[in-house]
């Protein structure tokens, strides 16, 4: 791409210092005529550079000036404004901070660059909340991340599913995510690294005891292990279904054909197969197990009472 390759030659120019034209084709894979129009191009975009002929002269920027994209790609430029998270930032009290960076981000990228950006803001928005999930107040999150930046201890008080509903814990904040529009806290504590909703934090002491995460802990990687250790715990049985083409899609199973499908999906419990299960309402029968079979059976012949008369 173009503005990739423009960028790329900036950069061999100000961390190189005078080069020809021909080892910049050279460096670029493109030909002498293609770096006389990038070069062409980057002055015209305001880029103080300039050539000098014969066996010393070649491209170079003038003395002194550098820019501001030290290390960006075009991609990279882009790749910025793409993967902003305003409404996260808000949250995390950046807001202003970010629209200021994003500012001085633009104003430093070369007029075909700043095209490829603004064209990003005006085509792509993220918004991570599902459409009927209640992402929950969190008015200890800006609490929480100032004690995930200055690696401090905190104590909380956090609600939970189970007995004791309630519980206080010191822990050490070792980072965020930001999980379908809800806000979790990774931290260490006295049973190892756990993992909090941050809308459940009933109250939160800041600690003035400094920490230090265990060597080699990768916040990307933790999550990954967390999620798939939540999945292992979350489908512990496995139900056999009937399922027409729809019933298939809506379930992520491959059809087979356009009558019905067989097939086996693992289930959380009984009580949550059969609500699921319910949604799908014609487009799905349930062979086994009996006890889901005869439950499901059973809220059809309650619904057909209540509706039919």
């Amino acid at each position: 791409m173009r503005a990739s390759r423009l960028v790329t030659l900036l950069l061999l120019l100000q961390n190189r210092g005078r080069m020809t034209a021909r080892e910049l084709a050279g460096e670029l894979e493109v030909s002498v005529r293609t770096v006389y129009r990038d070069v062409d191009a980057l002055a015209a975009a305001g880029i103080p550079l300039y050539g000098a002929a014969g066996h010393a002269g070649g491209y170079r920027l003038v003395a002194g000036y550098r820019t501001r994209l030290t290390g960006l790609t075009a991609d990279e430029a882009q790749a910025a404004f793409l993967a902003a998270l305003p409404g996260a930032a808000a949250e995390l009290g950046l807001g202003d901070a970010l629209a200021t960076a994003r500012l001085k981000l633009r104003a430093a990228l070369p007029a075909e660059l700043r095209e490829h950006a603004g064209r990003i803001q005006e085509r792509f928005l993220l918004d991570a909340p599902g459409w009927y999930g209640d992402a929950g107040r969190t008015p200890h999150l800006g609490a929480v991340a100032a004690a995930v930046w200055s690696r401090r201890a905190v104590v909380l008080q956090y609600r939970r599913w189970r007995a004791p509903e309630e519980i206080e814990r010191r822990v050490e904040p070792y980072g965020l995510v930001l999980k379908a529009g809800r806000w979790y806290l990774v931290a260490g504590g006295p049973s190892g690294v756990r993992t909090y909703r941050v809308d459940q934090i009933v109250e939160l002491k800041p600690l003035e005891e400094e920490f230090t995460a265990p060597d080699g802990f990768d916040l990307a990687a933790h999550w990954r292990r967390h999620l798939a250790d939540f999945r292992a715990r979350l489908h512990t049985g496995e139900a056999l279904v009937r399922l027409t083409p729809e019933g298939a899609r809506r379930l992520g199973v491959t059809p087979e054909g356009d009558g019905w499908t067989e097939a086996r999906v693992p289930i959380e419990s009984i009580d949550h197969a059969h609500g699921e299960f319910l949604r799908l309402g014609t487009e799905i029968e349930v062979v086994a197990p009996p006890e889901l079979r005869d439950r499901i059976a059973g809220t059809v012949r309650t619904l057909a009472a209540r509706y039919g008369g």
